[in-house]
């Protein structure tokens, strides 16, 4: 009886004993816990403080664990360890400060991904299940714990948001404008080319070439190749300009085979990237017009290729090519194979340009040979003579020049025919490897209907259609013709000369003045087809205009004003008035030759394609069944025409193409290993 009682006893304190230790137990854990809640606002307020208060969780979290284990194995555990685990949590709670103080120290040389993990380690100790506690234990154990997870979490993607953030703020500050590369355009090799030229626009013109030399120059200039112009001071030359000049030195030059002593003046202007440098002299170029005769023009330009080189000389100017323009420079590749081939500028590479080979510098041999001053052996008949009795300046440069170029490439090919080598077709044949065609451009920015201010009413590819109208009518009431848009308005903007194909022109206006169509004639030449014109224009009054003149302002109305425009040419270099013609919506007519034919595709009436009418033999029925079939497309087929009148606009005129042809060629003759 005693002994069940003591065992009860026994039993009652045992579990008395369990109770009690369980319920000290909960305490600790509580505090514990409340200290860690009590420790997380402070590491939330203190970032700075945030690494060791994550290592004090970590070693609070430690007593934890051991109680756990504890409590799991009651029986096994000695009374005393029970009790050390009791004063633990008193003792860590008595010296709270010196172990902050060590983990601070410590945790300076942690990284923020080792706390990370640390954290992670503790978190996993004290989600360990307690299976032996009560339940009320273990309920406030689990919603400490989810509220302690939760907190943790919570600070995690807060230092994770404050990192990312740090990163974008960061990454700014990386992005120096010093270490990012800038792309430049990869303009290719620099070159440097003198031009030589008897004109330029605006500050002299007669036809296509004064347009190239202004053209050509400032398209170059753009592909990173330095480029200067070399022109004659003529006194016909605009005012404006002449004001803008800039003395630059003075020498002179002897030049005749005598010896005679001529003086060199250096005027300097600058535009658009372009040097142009004029050579003075009041005894060759006081004449109003550059071009006289031949008596006087051949002394004038034998003074002018030499003392070209003379003035690069005296500028210490030395290109790597010297370009030089038909005839009246075709004695510059002389003088530098001859009289400069001791100086700087004689290493240059020498390109000769035909724009067009009728017009060659032939007279007589002795006249030539006195003014240039070049010595007798340059004098042979495969080179300068020609016919035994005259000089042919041009033959001559074709001769020492290293590349010869042509305004297109059918024209390269057609001046090695009988029919249009102009007496040079054997010659030229000889020096076939040099010649290559390259076809002009225009100025895009001189010739835009959209920004052309001589225009009535601008317009583009969008709305040519619809402000041509407007042009058209403009035109007619200038001119006198009878305003009605429906009528067809052919345009003939040309030099009248045999050359451009008037005979055949004389020969259509009767059958194609038919009561629906309009002509307008703008030029000057020969006055037999100045007086013809005039004839027409009495004949046919309202619906024939003859302008003869060259006016620049009419010029660039009837571009914009007429329908289709006609360049029925009997040889053409290039052509530039096609060109034009697309560039404002003008159709062209044309005969297929030289530039002619390799600017203009014929319209496919199946295939609804091409950019204007062409016609092969040079006959006049075959011009007007080009302008018939072009006044049918235009009257039966209106929406095929405005097609075309688009796709003219839309195509590429400009020198960029070309230019870069032209640097091509350059590059090639002076190579730079």
């Amino acid at each position: 009886m005693s002994k069940r009682i003591n065992t009860k006893k026994t039993t009652v304190k045992t579990v008395s004993t369990e109770i009690k230790d369980a319920v000290e137990k909960t305490e600790v854990v509580s505090t514990a816990e409340e200290k860690k809640k009590a420790d997380k606002p402070k590491a939330e307020e203190k970032k700075k403080a945030d690494k060791p208060k994550a290592e004090e969780k970590k070693k609070a979290d430690k007593p934890k664990a051991e109680p756990k284990k504890k409590a799991d194995e009651p029986k096994e555990e000695p009374k005393e360890k029970a009790d050390k685990l009791k004063e633990e949590p008193k003792e860590k709670a008595d010296k709270p400060k010196a172990e902050s103080k060590k983990k601070v120290a410590k945790s300076k040389t942690v990284t923020r991904k080792r706390a990370v993990r640390s954290k992670t380690v503790t978190e996993g100790k004290v989600a360990e299940p307690k299976t032996t506690t009560k339940k009320k234990t273990v309920r406030s154990k689990a919603a400490t714990k989810e509220k302690a997870d939760a907190t943790k979490e919570k600070a995690a993607v807060t230092k994770e948001k404050v990192v990312v953030t740090k990163e974008k703020v960061i990454a700014p500050k990386t992005t120096v404008e010093q270490n990012i590369p800038i792309e430049q355009p990869d303009l290719g090799p620099r070159r440097s080319v003198a031009f030589i030229g008897s004109e330029c626009y605006p500050f002299v013109k007669t036809g296509g070439l004064g347009d190239v030399m202004s053209a050509l120059p400032k398209a170059l200039a753009k592909l990173n190749l330095d480029v200067k112009v070399i022109l004659p001071r003529y006194k016909c030359i605009p005012q404006e300009y002449q004001e803008k000049m800039e003395y630059r030195g003075s020498f002179y030059m002897n030049l005749c085979s005598d010896g005679k002593q001529y003086y060199v003046g250096i005027m300097e202007y600058q535009e658009d990237g372009v040097v142009y440098d004029f050579i003075d002299n009041d005894e060759f170029f006081s004449w109003g017009n550059p071009y006289t005769n031949l008596i006087d023009d051949i002394p004038k330009f034998c003074y002018f290729a030499k003392a070209s080189l003379a003035a690069l000389n005296y500028l210490d100017w030395t290109p790597d090519v010297v370009h030089c323009h038909d005839w009246q420079a075709a004695l510059v590749p002389l003088y530098l194979r001859t009289s400069f081939s001791d100086t700087d500028v004689g290493r240059a590479i020498a390109v000769l340009t035909i724009h067009n080979l009728r017009f060659q510098g032939i007279y007589d041999r002795k006249m030539i040979q006195y003014w240039s001053g070049l010595p007798d052996y340059v004098f042979n008949k495969d080179c300068l003579t020609q016919n035994w009795l005259d000089a042919n300046m041009l033959k001559g440069g074709i001769d020492y020049c290293n590349k010869v170029t042509t305004v297109s490439n059918t024209y390269a090919e057609e001046i090695q025919t009988e029919e249009y080598g102009e007496g040079l077709a054997e010659h030229l044949r000889y020096h076939q490897n040099k010649i290559l065609g390259i076809v002009n451009g225009i100025d895009t920015d001189i010739w835009n209907p959209a920004t052309d201010k001589l225009l009535a009413s601008n317009y583009d590819a969008g709305s040519v259609i619809k402000n041509k109208k407007v042009n058209k009518k403009a035109l007619q009431e200038a001119l006198g013709l009878d305003v009605d848009e429906n009528k067809m308005v052919i345009g003939l903007i040309s030099r009248l000369t045999n050359q451009k194909g008037l005979d055949l022109v004389n020969d259509v206006i009767p059958g194609i003045m038919d009561g629906n169509t309009q002509v307008v004639v703008l030029g000057t030449g020969d006055s037999q087809y100045e007086d013809t014109f005039r004839y027409y224009e009495n004949k046919y009054k309202g619906s024939f205009c003859a302008y003869i003149a060259y006016n620049e302002n009419v010029a660039h109305n009837i571009y914009a004003g007429c329908d289709a425009l006609l360049v029925p040419s009997r040889f053409e270099p290039c052509g530039l008035t096609q060109l034009i013609s697309m560039r404002y919506g003008a159709v062209p007519i044309v005969r297929e030759t030289g530039g002619l034919k390799d600017t203009v595709q014929p319209y496919n009436v199946f295939e609804n394609t091409g950019n204007g009418f062409t016609f092969d033999r040079y006959e006049s029925g075959l011009l007007y069944d080009a302008i018939n079939r072009a006044k049918t497309l235009y009257f039966e087929n209106r929406k095929c025409w405005d097609d075309m009148v688009i796709r003219d606009m839309n195509k590429d005129v400009s020198w960029e193409k070309s230019a870069k042809q032209y640097k091509d060629m350059y590059v090639g003759l002076t190579p730079r290993y």
